[in-house]
């Protein structure tokens, strides 16, 4: 259990959710941030990004006299427990998640979310404060009522608080002694067919359960078991069920630095970010994820084989980017952004990306198989591939104002080829095999000519360039270089010279559209991590991966940024990226299941 006092990072955040919403809720269990009627939504809880024109956006029970707080997870869960102590004994605890469980061959993951407040110990004073804002915080909704409901009337949804707490009460948020449980359901505008405590308390059983299942049945490494169950949680929790897309990130505009203009949208699905989300859950065996985003891709591509780089969560492929003055931004560091112009950029490594997480379909057993037809539909990609690798794009860093041949981008494309024709030995078809090692072999050539400097002893960013990136060092894990092979090593090394700044690395140190990067991108301190395993380093990584961990938020989380220094998280929260570099390090560094024995 974590313990915070009356200040604390902004960032100490929980995440709950159930593939269909999600919401973040601080260290006093007020809840900061939450979109409906999906993750890509209007953000009517926006209090942590701090409203300009009206106060509010947050729904919290608030303890009179708090003085310190305790949470946690109840364990394996997405159920969140906030303990609040008043100064004269006065304790209070709320339960948050969303309910999730199986019912009728199908998932029971409503718009919903539902909290359970009950007295400890002595006297508690508490209040309901649900200040909920539409249209980016431009806007308070109106407000209507009845019996035993309060209605919100949120453009396009309207949101139903269904509660055995007092209606006036909540409408004016006025403090009340709480002498027995509580319970409240923030839903769609819908009646319950059912006592609201019996619904709540069933929920909570169920969902529960649900997760404990789901938990059970990953194939997690005897260490580090807590870290990575907590983040494959994450991860699933960053899916949208309706469609198997997963978003980069379940906000929008956290800068990666303080008082920096580098914030983003971070709430579509990046293939590149979702193929490396399934990867790690794949290896999890939480398959079913693995098959829901393939779904997502079959709708997105089009039949030449052609990617954007993100789409919508429904599969939108437009996502204009503008900025929304009705937030001041995160700590008040605007500006805000809604949509994500990245969706224009070419960044070629997407295709190798899809290729790679449909591999798995022809290998991996657990899964729906793959054949010849789906074979012949996953061509066209490895065809792009090909066309690409020597074109100049915007990179997997998506750089606004600078394209080059980026060597990760055309190690990807011959990784689509490469693989097309491992799946087709598989397959047994020879010529689609001698077609695709061919054009794999050929791209390999020109890629180790033009990628590895000779001069300074590494491969580089860029074809024929000078610079270090942090992505080279996925060059050992993509197959495209040996583990041993001396130049990779000497990349490694580099990179831990050039890149590394105590326990972080940089992604890159050259300035870009916006400046000079300012803090480590958490991700890449992982591929570090990984990479010094992969060349016989293996207790400087493990030691090194001990240190990271500590950098965690109380609960668990990572953001996709952490300063230097004190090691705050900075950047979109939470990050599936970031929890897919935690878990790919541990499968890697654990001792084997033997050991216990």
């Amino acid at each position: 259990m974590i313990h915070a006092a009356n200040t604390q990072s902004s960032l100490d955040l929980g995440l709950i959710g159930n593939g269909a919403i999600a919401a973040l809720v601080d260290a006093r269990g007020r809840i900061v941030w939450g979109c409906v009627p999906a993750f890509d939504g209007d953000p009517v809880f926006c209090a942590l990004l701090s409203p300009r024109l009206h106060e509010g956006g947050d729904y919290a029970i608030e303890l009179e006299d708090m003085v310190s707080s305790e949470q946690e997870y109840l364990p394996n869960t997405a159920v969140l427990r906030t303990v609040l102590r008043d100064g004269h004994g006065g304790v209070v605890e709320i339960t948050d998640f969303a309910p999730r469980w199986h019912q009728h061959d199908r998932f029971y993951r409503p718009v919903m979310l539902l909290r359970r407040v009950r007295p400890i110990a002595g006297l508690p004073r508490i209040r309901v404060v649900l200040r909920p804002l539409s249209e980016y915080g431009a806007s308070k909704p109106e407000i209507t009522w009845g019996s035993n409901h309060v209605r919100y009337l949120v453009p396009g949804f309207i949101l139903r608080l269904t509660s055995d707490v007092p209606v006036r009460m909540v409408r004016e948020g006025l403090p009340f002694l709480l002498n027995r449980e509580l319970h409240l359901v923030l839903g769609p505008d819908e009646t319950l067919t059912q006592p609201v405590s019996s619904f709540v308390r069933q929920s909570e059983e169920k969902t529960i359960g649900y997760w404990r299942d789901w938990v059970r049945n990953l194939s997690i490494p005897l260490e580090w078991q807590d870290p990575v169950i907590r983040s494959a949680i994450t991860l699933k929790l960053s899916q949208y069920d309706e469609t198997g897309a997963i978003v980069a990130a379940i906000t929008t505009s956290i800068p990666e630095a303080a008082n920096t203009v580098r914030n983003w949208d971070y709430r579509f699905c990046w293939l590149r970010d979702s193929a490396f989300v399934v990867r790690a859950l794949n290896r999890l065996g939480a398959t079913r994820t693995m098959e829901e985003y393939l779904r997502y891709v079959a709708n997105v591509a089009s039949a030449e084989g052609v990617l954007q780089p993100l789409y919508g969560i429904g599969f939108e492929k437009e996502l204009a980017e503008e900025e929304v003055s009705s937030l001041a931004g995160y700590r008040g560091m605007g500006p805000v952004r809604r949509g994500n112009l990245a969706w224009l950029q070419q960044q070629h490594d997407v295709y190798g990306s899809v290729v790679l997480a449909a591999t798995q379909l022809f290998f991996d057993q657990r899964l729906l198989r793959g054949d010849a037809a789906i074979f012949s539909r996953v061509e066209p990609l490895g065809e792009r591939a090909y066309a690409l690798h020597d074109q100049p794009d915007a990179g997997l860093w998506e750089f606004r104002g600078r394209a080059e041949v980026h060597t990760y981008s055309s190690v990807m494309c011959w990784a689509a080829c490469d693989r097309l024709a491992r799946i087709a030995v598989h397959l047994k078809l020879p010529d689609r095999v001698k077609y695709w090692r061919n054009r794999a072999d050929e791209m390999h050539a020109r890629i180790i000519e033009h990628a590895y400097n000779e001069e300074l002893g590494y491969f580089v960013e860029a074809l024929d360039g000078n610079r270090l990136d942090a992505s080279l060092l996925l060059l050992a894990d993509l197959g495209f270089v040996k583990p041993d092979d001396p130049r990779f090593v000497r990349t490694v090394e580099a990179i831990g010279l050039g890149l590394k700044r105590g326990d972080a690395l940089f992604r890159y140190v050259a300035p870009d559209d916006f400046g000079s990067p300012e803090t480590s991108f958490t991700i890449c301190t992982f591929w570090y991590i990984d990479a010094l395993a992969t060349i016989g380093r293996r207790e400087e990584a493990r030691s090194l991966f001990e240190r990271i961990l500590k950098r965690r938020n109380p609960l668990g989380l990572l953001s996709e940024d952490l300063e230097f220094g004190e090691g705050e998280g900075w950047g979109n929260f939470p990050q599936t990226y970031s929890h897919v570099g935690l878990i790919n390090a541990a499968m890697r560094l654990s001792r084997p299941w033997q050991d216990a024995t």
